[in-house]
């Protein structure tokens, strides 16, 4: 059973398939590029079967996964959010991205804070790990603000880029 979550100026709900426009342009944004990397899609179709086949599943299983979010004034999508279970190395994952043009606002802090409250109240999580690209200074900011710590430079498996692997135990309310 999945649910959205809400803050003053933020609705976080489940990514569906209608959501395929705003991914496909948030997959393809540059710093989405740059930091998180390429997923090869690049049609609204492409982008409509991988939130079907990446995103849907686990939500469907575990009650979470990928939120997109949107500015509730507006109801304008302007990012992502989501704890994301990972297989090798096992464990749940917070992960965010927002559209250039809503960086540097707060809602990246507002939005995952949220998901933090949720992960621990609502999915009783009780640790959580981030990654991060080794020179995404803006990602590592939020995630210590968030509570975070570094605990090492890695490689995932099956992945040649290093990247820096976050962990926290001690959520905030």
């Amino acid at each position: 059973m999945s649910s959205n979550f809400q803050t003053e100026p933020l609705l976080l709900r489940p990514t569906q398939p209608t959501d395929a426009d705003f991914l496909l342009a948030l997959f393809n944004s540059p710093k989405w590029m740059q930091f998180i990397g390429d997923r090869h899609v690049r049609t609204l179709a492409e982008a409509e079967a991988y939130i079907e086949s990446r995103m849907m599943p686990q939500m469907e299983c575990l009650g979470f996964s990928n939120y997109t979010v949107f500015r509730r004034a507006d109801e304008t999508p302007i990012g992502i959010c989501g704890l994301y279970e990972r297989h090798d190395p096992p464990g749940i994952e917070l992960g965010f991205a927002l559209l250039p043009e809503y960086e540097k606002m707060g809602y990246a802090f507002e939005a995952a804070h949220r998901l933090l409250e949720a992960a621990r109240t609502v999915f009783s999580i009780k640790q959580l790990g981030a990654i991060t690209n080794p020179n995404n200074i803006d990602s590592q900011k939020l995630l210590e603000k968030l509570g975070f710590r570094f605990v090492e430079e890695t490689t995932l498996p099956g992945e040649t880029e290093l990247v820096w692997a976050y962990r926290t135990e001690a959520f905030l309310v």
